[in-house]
């Protein structure tokens, strides 16, 4: 030994750890793809960081995908996070700003949402939830703002109401309700008051704010006159003296009470106030004018009260019209009940002429307020110039209907005139604004007319069709979104655009009208086409493309296109249509072959519908029987045509013994009349078909060894003998191979294809086809309904240990044997004993079933065991004897479970 020491020693083979498996746990230096993506699993719950990720994943991609698929969602989840947090704050932002804006439109706030979820906006996740929870707050808030509105809006009118109908009773009556109608009247106005101060009134449509105010209108004119009715009333109960209320009803009772006649109760009421003494009585009047007068009364009186009761709103106002009219002229005639009457018509009719007329400065005032908060709206509120026009001539309207009641107040009226010419300011910039837009549309349409009459000078010779047209579409779009013009302004200009528009589509229509004249052509050769005997395909494919290719070229109105394309395709598919019914004509006529296939067919159908197995098979037999007649009687057809065959062949051998006896017969002189005439060749016998090998040509023998073909080894002849290719094919007795001609088929007699008869009709072959699968499923679903009570009988004898209860082999199925069922009977006979767990695993593995979690790392250690025991039969062929020691053991709900998975699939192999 020498204790020199080694020269240039082998360097020890280090693995050196990747530079990320610190970081993942050792992924990168696992054994298994298995074991790598556990290890990934694990290091992205502890939540790595996006750079962390795109690191790991962009070097483990390389080597394990199935690995790094798990950091690729991962990565993908966060993206997807990142884009819904970008689409929600937008969404949010959006929210806010409805939210933060004074006035909310309903509209907006509803859009919100769907064009939200339209985009993918995550709203079941914060803040976006919480945003829609506000929203909708927020619009419930102001629909019912609006709906407290109409609802005011009635009690307003039945406020009014109660007030008229207490005028047309006692004023006793009117005295006792007074101060109910106050509370009633101020808590209206207190509720009037909260919904305008509400912070979300300015939400409110705009239709809303005038119903209320005028409704708080009308409540007050009708209640501040009534009050000083009321207390006039009081006063001349209490004063003789003292004035009569405006009221006729309670006119009428206080001059009872002070035992007074109308006309005289009026005339010292008069005096009274003057201060003057009482006039003398004016003469009578004639009998005929009180009776006329009452008669004109009554005809106006019945025609409104006929219009109140059917409900004609403007009829009756007119009829409540022509009523005052009457009582203008002959209403000094009438005596108290016609006039009380007459009241009670109009205020049923709605007619507060009456209260308007004594509060007629209140309304005129209400109007100038009205005209003066014009001016002073805020800034967000400021009325556009066509809607402070509407409201100006609203106004307006409503002072000469207050005029109406009463008579002028020029003070009100100038400062009402005054606040309106203010306003006016407003309408005269708007429309200054739409003159000027006026004049740039009215510009900008001559310029339109002049590219027009350029453009058709330019297209004049172009014979692109469609350019043209999509040209002149475009065109039409551009003068119908040109903008808003004066009427007398349109008016100048459309003639000269329709004269421009009309030289542009000249040349259009011009090829349009060629083209309607060959499409009407062709539509007369369709017909043609159509009507004849017989449909000839390649004419009408021709005559199709014509057509197609005239469409794409010259474009028509779509309806007008429409409609002769039907009336070219009418004649050719009513064509098409009878060549299919004469088709399916003779495709119905059913001949006997198919009537007794269709009644199998129904027989098994009817089968199929009992649910009875037994009776289903025998229904498929006997439909298989009907079906093989087909082949008996093409056999039939076949035997007799190979009869007439025969026959022919033995007159072709006889002639030429025929031809030569006669010539023996001319040189012996006599021996043509003794010679025996030849006897006809007897029919052959019909030879049953066997399947023989070696030479089956005519003339050969049956029983001579078949020669070797050409599935024999490489290198021999057909006959076995090296050479003489020829000598296997038979005698050369004409020049050729063998005698091909005698073959019935491609190999000698066997026909090249099983000859199944004639074919079946179409409603035979459909209904048979049908009946077949329709039983098969029956069968497979009472073979599946067997096998499910087989195993939950067998998963009953495991629970109660019953062999019992164990169900036959044959219900079982093929899969059981005699030997595995005894083995599970005596596991059930014998007490609870073993752990079953790896022969539940090994069974779950036969039969391909999922594992439950908390099992699958046993699973996967045994099947790292079973890889090594390479000689050990695999559990799909010792699954009988791993269901034994599973039955041998305990059963609970969770192995039951398992077992019928296993089962379901085990016992259908």
């Amino acid at each position: 030994m020498s204790d020199a020491p080694e020269v240039n020693p082998a360097p020890a083979k280090t693995h050196e750890p990747h530079p990320l498996d610190a970081l993942t746990g050792g992924a990168f230096s696992a054994a298994t793809s298995g074991e790598r993506a556990s290890r990934i699993r694990d290091w992205l719950a502890t939540q790595p960081s996006p750079e962390q990720l795109q690191e790991v994943f962009k070097e483990l991609s390389g080597r394990d995908k199935g690995a790094a698929r798990a950091v690729r969602e991962r990565l993908d989840e966060i993206r997807r996070a990142k884009g819904q947090e970008a689409i929600a704050a937008e969404w949010a932002e959006k929210a806010q700003a409805l939210l933060a804006a004074p006035k909310l439109n309903i509209a907006d706030a509803l859009a919100w949402q769907r064009d939200a979820a339209k985009a993918g906006a995550p709203l079941s996740r914060e803040p976006l939830s919480l945003l829609k929870v506000q929203l909708a707050d927020r619009v419930k808030v102001i629909e019912d703002l609006q709906h407290r509105v109409q609802v005011q809006r009635e009690a307003a009118v039945l406020l009014a109401q109660r007030i008229e109908v207490l005028s047309t009773k006692p004023w006793r009556d009117a005295q006792a309700a007074l101060e109910l109608l106050r509370a009633d009247v101020g808590r209206w106005q207190e509720q009037a008051q909260e919904l305008t101060g509400d912070a979300s009134w300015a939400s409110v449509e705009a239709r809303f704010p005038p119903l209320l105010d005028a409704s708080r209108t009308q409540l007050l004119v009708v209640w501040e006159a009534f009050q000083p009715a009321v207390a006039q009333a009081v006063a001349a109960a209490e004063d003789t003296a003292a004035p009569l209320p405006p009221v006729p009803v309670w006119a009428d009772e206080l001059r009872a009470a002070r035992g007074l006649s109308t006309a005289a109760s009026e005339a010292a009421a008069a005096s009274a106030a003057a201060g003057k003494p009482a006039r003398v009585a004016k003469p009578k009047v004639a009998p005929e004018v009180i009776e006329k007068a009452h008669q004109l009364v009554r005809d106006a009186l019945a025609t409104l009260e006929k219009e109140t009761a059917e409900g004609h709103g403007k009829a009756s106002a007119g009829a409540a019209a022509a009523l005052r009219a009457v009582l203008k002229v002959h209403g000094k005639h009438i005596d108290n009940a016609l006039e009380q009457q007459v009241h009670t018509a109009l205020v049923a009719a709605g007619e507060l002429e009456g209260w308007q007329r004594w509060s007629a400065d209140q309304v005129r005032e209400e109007l100038v307020a009205k005209a003066e908060a014009l001016l002073n709206r805020p800034e967000g509120q400021a009325l556009g110039g066509r809607k402070m026009q509407e409201t100006l001539r609203s106004l307006r309207e409503q002072w000469k209907q207050a005029d109406q009641g009463g008579a002028p107040n020029h003070a009100l009226w100038k400062k009402f005139d005054e606040a309106c010419n203010a306003a006016h300011k407003v309408v005269e910039a708007w429309l200054d604004k739409i003159r000027a837009e006026a004049a740039e549309h009215k510009a900008q349409r001559l310029a339109l007319i002049e590219e027009v009459k350029a453009w058709a000078q330019e297209h004049a010779a172009s014979g692109d069709w469609k350019a043209i047209n999509r040209a002149l579409y475009q065109f039409g779009d551009r003068w119908r979104e040109g903008g808003h013009v004066g009427e007398k302004i349109f008016a100048e200009l459309q003639p000269l655009w329709k004269q421009a528009i009309a030289l542009a589509a000249a040349p259009l229509e011009a090829a349009q009208k060629e083209s309607l004249a060959r499409r009407h052509a062709m539509i007369e050769e369709a017909t043609a086409l159509g009507a004849a005997p017989s449909l000839r395909i390649d004419a009408v494919k021709a005559l199709q493309q014509r057509w197609q290719a005239e469409a794409q070229t010259v474009p028509l109105d779509r309806k007008h296109e429409q409609k002769l394309w039907d009336a070219f395709r009418k004649p050719i598919d009513e064509a098409f249509n009878r060549k299919s019914a004469d088709r399916e004509r003779a495709v119905t006529e059913l001949s006997a072959r198919d009537r007794v296939v269709l009644d199998a067919s129904k027989a098994l159908e009817a089968a199929n519908a009992t649910g009875d197995a037994q009776q289903i098979r025998a229904a498929m037999q006997a439909l298989e029987a009907a079906l093989r007649g087909q082949a008996q009687a093409a056999e039939a057809v076949a035997t007799a045509n190979k009869d007439a065959q025969s026959q022919a062949e033995a007159r072709s051998v006889a002639a030429p013994a025929a031809a030569e006896g006669g010539a023996e017969a001319v040189e012996g002189g006599d021996a043509a009349a003794a010679a025996p005439a030849t006897p006809a060749a007897p029919k052959p016998a019909a030879r049953p078909v066997v399947a023989v090998r070696g030479d089956d040509r005519p003339g050969m023998k049956k029983d001579a060894p078949a020669a070797p073909g050409r599935g024999a080894r490489p290198g021999d002849r057909r006959d076995g003998r090296p050479g003489d290719r020829d000598g296997a094919r038979g005698p050369r007795t004409d020049g050729r191979m063998g005698d091909r001609g005698d073959r019935g088929g491609r190999f000698g007699d066997r026909p090249a294809f099983e000859d199944r008869g004639p074919r079946l009709g179409d409603t035979a072959f459909r209904a048979q086809r049908e009946a077949m699968e329709h039983a098969q499923l029956a069968l497979k679903k009472l073979a599946a309904q067997a096998h499910g009570e087989a195993l939950t009988q067998l998963l009953t004898a495991w629970e109660k240990r019953d062999a019992a209860l164990v169900p036959g082999a044959q219900e079982l199925g093929a899969g059981v044997t005699a030997s595995v069922r005894s083995a599970w009977t005596q596991a059930l006979s014998a007490a609870p004993k073993g752990d079953a767990s790896e022969a539940m695993l090994r069974l779950e593995m036969a039969a391909e079933a999922p594992t439950p979690a908390e099992h699958i790392a046993a699973r996967r250690m045994l099947q790292l065991q079973l890889l090594t025991r390479r000689n050990d039969p695999a559990p799909a062929q010792t699954w009988g004897q791993d269901v034994a020691r599973v039955l041998a053991g305990p059963s609970d709900a969770a192995s039951a479970r398992r077992l019928q998975n296993v089962l379901k699939t085990l016992l259908r192999k």
